[in-house]
């Protein structure tokens, strides 16, 4: 039986970029990207999670940051020209971006918001995201995932 796309498989399939799909097992729970890291066989400095966050202006930006690491707030905010940035709530994060904690993807979000990965992708040959839903994942290259949501690289991550 053929695997099951996700949305996010099926936006990057339309622009024709290239990735790998991949799915794991979390009926125990665990959501934490370490964990998705171990389970897909991949190093944890090249799994990456979504990040939504809020700023000062109250504009929305996304960042995506090593699943081992975790988001540098001044670092965000001087990135994303903000003079602040804080974490939304996870309650408003479904609302906004059309996912759940644990599937957020950069890839396909209700809306285009501006995108920071953090500059430790930039010279990987490969980066693993979620393709949008929970135990789901892709694998493409940083570059092609900048291209296709508009990202910038910095570093935002400590």
């Amino acid at each position: 039986m053929a695997e099951e796309k996700t949305n996010v498989m099926r936006l990057l399939d339309q622009k024709k970029v290239p990735y790998v799909p991949h799915q794991y097992d979390v009926s125990d729970g665990a959501l934490d990207g370490v964990t998705a890291a171990r389970r897909l066989g991949v190093p944890p400095e090249t799994c990456f999670k979504t990040l939504v966050t809020v700023g000062a202006s109250k504009r929305n930006h996304v960042f995506v940051v090593p699943v081992e690491r975790e988001l540098d707030l001044k670092a965000a905010a001087r990135a994303a020209g903000e003079k602040s940035i804080e974490m939304i709530k996870q309650a408003q994060l479904l609302p906004l971006t059309g996912y759940i904690h644990g599937g957020c993807s950069p890839v396909g979000m209700k809306k285009r918001f501006p995108t920071v990965i953090d500059a430790s992708a930039e010279t990987l040959p490969e980066m693993t995201v979620s393709a949008g839903k929970v135990g789901r994942q892709v694998t493409l290259s940083p570059g092609d995932l900048a291209a296709f949501t508009g990202a910038v690289f910095a570093p935002v991550s400590k």
